[in-house]
């Protein structure tokens, strides 16, 4: 809740879109009332769409609460979060699966852009519950995540950030799965399952599929991952995008500085033999280089051999190969040098 008070402060414009399901849960429970499934969605009946609002106004109390205490404890302490909420999703029934009438569970029609964005300009946190109404009056109860990704869509936001409990990050053999493009993220839905597969997961696929740019999928438990996650070059969560945040690129002047830092580690230990630093200048132009997010992840060079007589190239060397510490083992070597 601070990192969004801190975000918020420096003009970062913000929605939020809560869940309810543990609250639901828990009020659904107490009453003794038993939810009813047909493919991952709830049968609202009319018990359970006031359990939703009674939960959904909870949650919503908690969040204004706790984004109301800004920053304490920091020379920001007297900033003030102002959070504004509304009316601003339009519903409709989402009728009839497999035969089975789902009654107040319902779909996103369409939501109040104008208004939402009228609130970010005049810097308020919108909050939004998985809640929508339809111009007859009727209450229908929302997935939180069909919302996200679909409010995303609508405003053109620059990404989406889903919030995943510890457990639900997507593993690789142990290991955090750092980035996948929109077509690895695709692939992976299709493995858990399509509709079976992980609500956050479908989210992010659907919101940058339908053109948001960026999805990150984060640990809600894991202290400081929002900051870490937008304002670091690897963050702490996955990325999913419509295209890979690394280019491969001729080296220019400009990346001198950056390739001697690259370098001059692997020419102290005798990986490398040394470049007299002017001849690096005069050769830029045989340098390619792998850049991520603005730092030089990886570079190689390449040495044309020509043939006296023709003047064609008949041979080349490979030179100076060298990848960052922090990004070795990852095949990047592999796409220089193809």
């Amino acid at each position: 809740v601070h990192d969004i008070a801190l975000l918020n402060s420096l003009g970062v414009r913000i929605v939020i879109v809560h869940g309810v399901r543990r609250q639901l849960e828990t009020k659904l429970a107490a009453a003794g009332i038993q939810s009813q499934f047909v493919n991952n969605w709830r049968v609202s009946d009319r018990a359970t769409l006031e359990a939703a609002i009674q939960a959904c106004s909870l949650v919503r109390a908690e969040l204004e609460t706790k984004l109301s205490m800004g920053l304490p404890n920091s020379p920001m302490h007297g900033a003030r979060v102002r959070v504004a909420s509304g009316n601003m999703i339009t519903a409709r029934p989402a009728g009839i699966v497999e035969g089975i009438d789902l009654q107040h569970t319902g779909l996103v029609r369409k939501f109040d852009c104008d208004a939402i964005n009228a609130l970010l300009e005049m810097s308020n946190v919108v909050l939004l519950s998985p809640l929508g109404y339809s111009p007859a009056g009727e209450a229908f109860s929302l997935a939180y995540d069909h919302v996200a990704s679909e409010l995303a869509i609508a405003l053109g936001a620059d990404k989406l950030l889903v919030f995943c409990q510890p457990g639900e990050e997507l593993m690789d053999q142990g290991a955090l799965l750092r980035e996948l493009s929109l077509q690895q993220a695709q692939q992976l839905l299709e493995q858990a399952g399509g509709q079976q597969a992980p609500a956050y997961l479908q989210a992010a696929v659907q919101a940058v599929s339908g053109g948001v740019p960026r999805a990150h999928l984060l640990d809600f438990a894991l202290d400081g991952a929002l900051l870490q996650e937008l304002f670091t070059v690897d963050g702490a969560g996955t990325l999913i995008s419509q295209r890979s945040f690394e280019t491969i690129r001729a080296a220019s002047t400009e990346d001198i500085p950056a390739i001697i830092e690259l370098i001059t580690p692997l020419e102290n230990s005798g990986a490398l033999v040394r470049r007299e630093r002017t001849q690096l200048a005069e050769e830029i132009e045989r340098f390619t280089v792998i850049e991520r997010e603005g730092l030089l992840v990886a570079l190689a060079a390449l040495y044309p051999y020509t043939d006296d007589e023709s003047k064609q190239a008949v041979a080349a060397e490979i030179a100076c190969i060298a990848t960052h510490p922090d990004y070795r083992n990852q095949a990047r070597a592999a796409q220089l040098l193809q």
